[in-house]
């Protein structure tokens, strides 16, 4: 069973790295992404200013386990990454990485979709919105 969490924000060379990595893979058509940001909400007057994330590592990893193989059978796909975040993610950086790879542009468009609100809706991973002024706030998956 593979890690899905990665330590702090998901870098832009991490994403990039991947995506070169796909470049020797020619039965590939087509590759969707979808990168979750860390928004700067507005809680009750206050701005977050981070999310500190947590998870009981093992059970979401079996839970990310069950929805790639899930999402194998019902699509047909070439390849499929997920990569969440741990630990704090300030404003603007990037806290979810999902890349899948298809022969088809449809076939994985369809997939992301479905990964994505099955991680949301699934997997148990715990955010505090944080504020300036050291306060938090538990966050709610939508």
């Amino acid at each position: 069973m593979k890690n899905c969490f990665k330590e702090g924000p998901i870098s832009a060379d991490f994403i990039g790295q991947s995506i070169a990595h796909h470049q020797v893979k020619t039965n590939i058509g087509a590759h969707q992404i979808f990168l979750g940001q860390v928004r700067m909400d507005e809680i009750d007057g206050k701005e977050v200013v981070a999310i500190d994330y947590s998870a009981h590592e093992e059970m979401a990893n079996k839970v990310f386990h069950e929805i790639r193989e899930n999402t194998f059978d019902k699509f047909d796909l070439t390849c499929m990454h997920i990569y969440h975040s741990k630990g704090i993610v300030k404003a603007g950086e990037i806290c979810l990485f999902v890349f899948a790879s298809s022969k088809h542009r449809k076939m994985v468009q369809q997939a992301i979709e479905y990964l994505v609100e099955e991680i949301k809706a699934n997997v148990p991973i715990f955010g505090k919105e944080l504020f300036e002024d050291d306060s938090y706030v538990w966050k709610e998956n939508k």
